[in-house]
């Protein structure tokens, strides 16, 4: 008998599989589906457009009473990502009363996609992102270019990481 989390969570990569999410990749990494791994792509026309960033996900047989612990693997520079730990800040991951049971996996990665477009400056988690991009975007712009690089046409996805 499976979980009520593993039923949802398998339903979950189904749709993934068969929808088009552009920029987004994700698929499990445990038989038990409470590991995954995913990828995202920088939004067309932003700061991160390009740029191919990889993410954790963990799920607990709770899944999706309550959210999944999401960390970047390959962090940005950021004022709403914890340098440290590569936590997205984001206040239904952060706060279980703002968690919805209608937000899937899609839609978690669709969030941190546009939260790398456009950052929240009112609460940052990295106040050296922050600060630096309040000042002088620009400059932000820069040291970003300077840390990362894009992805060469072709060669942004993780072996095993579907293309999309």
């Amino acid at each position: 008998m499976y979980s009520r989390a593993y039923i949802l969570l398998e339903r979950e990569f189904k749709e993934l599989q068969h929808k088009r999410n552009e920029g987004i990749t994700a698929f499990p990494t445990s038989e038990d589906l409470m590991s995954w791994e995913a990828q995202i792509g920088g939004l067309q026309n932003s700061i991160w457009e390009g740029f191919v960033f990889y993410l954790s996900i963990d799920f607990t047989p709770e899944y999706n009473l309550v959210p999944p612990v999401v960390k970047f693997l390959t962090i940005p520079f950021h004022p709403n990502v914890d340098p440290q730990t590569g936590q997205p800040s984001i206040d239904f991951l952060d706060n279980q009363d703002s968690w919805n049971t209608n937000y899937s996996i899609s839609s978690i990665l669709h969030a941190i996609q546009t939260l790398l477009s456009d950052p929240v400056l009112e609460n940052p988690v990295n106040l050296e992102a922050a600060k630096l991009l309040a000042k002088d975007e620009s400059i932000y712009k820069e040291v970003v270019q300077k840390l990362f690089q894009p992805a060469p046409p072709g060669k942004n996805y993780l072996p095993g990481f579907p293309c999309n």
